[in-house]
């Protein structure tokens, strides 16, 4: 009697294809002695090597230096048994950023229980370090916001009794009298630390976002005509590209609005005298907010480019972090608001930046009706 695997079905097989190109791990099938049998799309785009040029070649041959991923490929071909590895292995790509991913490696069996090669399983990570990071930048927020909230309450009323007895002291110094120009020092001195308290209360307000329908393509068109007056004196190019098919979001429009507008204005103050800042809107289908009991909700990504001096690698490190700044004015707690508003609307604030390329801060918002 022949086994039914020995002729598998040929709808079964158009089956196996099709999951194999439409998953989204990579998959990557070698022979025995190491060439690449099959590479799926998301291998592809992972890998960055092409099909075309993978098929036949061995994997040391295309993992060239990467000694940590071609071991575990060794140990799998010569001991023939699964190897899981769910550490980060940093795997380099000819002509993209390195990524990290987790691996593992199985073993190919025939039929007959015979070792015909192995297959290798790729998972990209930097969406899950990304989220990670969030998580953790939040966590960072709230103890801050817990002290900024005690602090800030301490602070704001003998803030104001000094501005009052300014105020008084101002008022009965004669207009010719030179202690005229410290009294009037005094209160923008205490004005300005005023508004750090209330930037610092914001960041700990309790306050839940007040939900309603906001036009993205609107509101940055806005912001936008509003920074293009302010930033005339240097020459600095706007371009938006906004998916004009994107419905009104669920969010709060106020907190929206001052995201964005901080963000681009960032942008035009990282450019020195003349550049461009790119504002483009999408959908990005690939990855889902997961609600018990509703269809998965994709996200829309706004992109915020400039070509300014950049963010170097130490700075990178702690932009989100209240009270650090680069700039010569400035509280230090702009980014770390623009972090708590998306985190709010449950989204997510990532950069990439290099220094003299210029920045690019993404904002990734549930695609809510």
């Amino acid at each position: 009697m022949t086994h039914p695997a020995a002729h598998p079905d040929p709808q079964n097989l158009q089956l196996y294809v099709r999951v194999l190109e439409n998953v989204e791990d990579a998959v990557v099938a070698l022979d025995p002695v190491g060439r690449f049998t099959l590479i799926n799309p998301a291998a592809e785009a992972c890998t960055g090597i092409s099909r075309r040029l993978a098929l036949g070649r061995t994997f040391e041959d295309l993992f060239q230096g990467q000694e940590a991923l071609c071991s575990l490929i060794r140990a799998a071909l010569s001991e023939g048994r699964s190897i899981f590895n769910y550490e980060d292995i940093l795997l380099h790509r000819p002509t993209a950023a390195p990524v990290p991913v987790s691996v593992s490696v199985s073993p190919l069996l025939t039929n007959a229980g015979d070792q015909d090669g192995v297959v290798m399983i790729l998972r990209d990570l930097s969406r899950v370090r990304e989220l990670e990071e969030a998580v953790r930048r939040a966590d960072r927020l709230s103890m801050v916001g817990t002290m900024a909230a005690g602090l800030a309450h301490e602070i704001k009323n003998p803030l104001g009794g000094i501005k009052g007895a300014a105020q008084l002291l101002d008022r009965d110094t004669a207009e010719q009298s030179h202690l005229k120009e410290y009294t009037r020092v005094m209160i923008r001195e205490v004005e300005r630390v005023n508004s750090i308290i209330e930037e610092l209360m914001d960041l700990a307000s309790p306050r839940q976002p007040e939900m309603g329908e906001v036009h993205l393509g609107k509101m940055l068109g806005d912001i936008v005509l509003f920074q293009k007056e302010a930033l005339r004196h240097k020459e600095v190019d706007f371009s938006l590209r906004l998916d004009p098919s994107i419905p009104p979001i669920r969010g709060d429009e106020h907190l929206l609005t001052r995201l964005f507008l901080n963000l681009i204005k960032n942008a035009g103050e990282a450019i020195t005298h003349r550049g461009t800042i790119e504002i483009l809107s999408r959908v990005a289908s690939e990855y889902h907010v997961n609600q018990p009991g509703h269809r998965p909700v994709p996200f829309i990504v706004v992109e915020v480019r400039d070509t300014g001096k950049g963010i170097s690698p130490s700075q990178m490190e702690q932009i989100f972090t209240p009270f650090f700044t680069t700039k010569t004015k400035g509280s230090g707690l702009g980014l770390a608001i623009c972090q708590k508003i998306v985190s709010e609307h449950r989204g997510f604030l990532k950069v990439d930046s290099h220094p003299g390329k210029g920045s690019i801060f993404t904002v990734s918002l549930p695609f809510c009706r």
